[in-house]
């Protein structure tokens, strides 16, 4: 499976139309995603995700304006497209929302973040309570966002729903970019699987973002990693490699569950 990982910058002084229909160009534009299999985004990346005072204007229903973006990305390169995530309006409810498109315009899964940040991000969203699993390419994909990433019970109970593959959209400042480095290698490590990592990058309500996008290996290397601009990172993926990993060095096998 080759996978592309879009960094994206949301500058305080550009509107969430203005941010959508650019990035919007720059997915339709580029020609090297038809070679590519799925496609995913940064957390929050058209809102903004540090620029809480937006988050009311910008909630949208689940099938709203950011899923028809997908849609449509989708079907232009015949790729899936995990969103990244965006602000779900549900009643009075806001949720840090993510959800992965097929080429035929279907959502395959949808995710509401788990582990919501600091004070804004929890004042203001509802948590989700749910994880799926989902056939990807060959693959067994979950989905978690940002924070997430410090919750080891979380990836693993990927790996006790089946899964080989977690896709990770983030806003993750550069102050704690070694962090991310860490979590999203030791996440792969310890539940034997690749994790798909997409951040965002440049400055936002004064937090700088690391970008740094990266694919892990189950063995803990590194497939591919970005530097801290905006734009596209490729990697390619071997379905064989995760039970390949596990049947090799079998440390899931040997659980105490007592």
């Amino acid at each position: 499976m080759r996978v592309a990982l879009l960094q994206v910058a949301s500058p305080d002084d550009e509107s969430f139309a203005d941010r959508q229909a650019r990035v919007n160009d720059l997915v339709l534009t580029e020609r090297t995603l038809a070679d590519a299999d799925l496609l995913i985004l940064p957390e929050l990346w058209a809102v903004g995700c540090f620029l809480f005072d937006r988050y009311r204007d910008a909630a949208e229903p689940f099938d709203g304006p950011s899923l028809a973006l997908a849609r449509a990305w989708a079907a232009r390169h015949d790729i899936h497209v995990h969103l990244g995530s965006f602000v779900e309006a549900d009643g009075d409810q806001m949720h840090n929302t993510a959800a992965v498109v097929a080429p035929s315009g279907e959502v395959l899964t949808k995710y509401r973040k788990i582990h919501l940040f600091g004070r804004d991000e929890a004042r203001l969203m509802t948590p989700g309570d749910a994880l799926d699993t989902i056939a990807l390419h060959d693959f067994d994909l979950s989905l978690a966002t940002c924070y997430d990433l410090r919750f080891p019970e979380l990836f693993r109970s990927m790996i006790d729903a089946g899964a080989n593959v977690t896709a990770v959209p983030a806003a993750w400042p550069k102050a704690r970019h070694a962090h991310w480095q860490l979590f999203s290698t030791v996440r792969a490590v310890e539940e034997q699987m690749y994790v798909i990592a997409c951040n965002a990058v440049g400055t936002q309500n004064s937090t700088v973002f690391g970008g740094g996008s990266r694919v892990v290996d189950p063995w803990g290397n590194v497939v591919a990693e970005a530097d801290d601009t905006e734009g596209f990172t490729y990697a390619d993926l071997d379905p064989a490699m995760p039970s390949r990993v596990r049947a090799g060095f079998p440390a899931l096998a040997d659980r105490r569950w007592d």
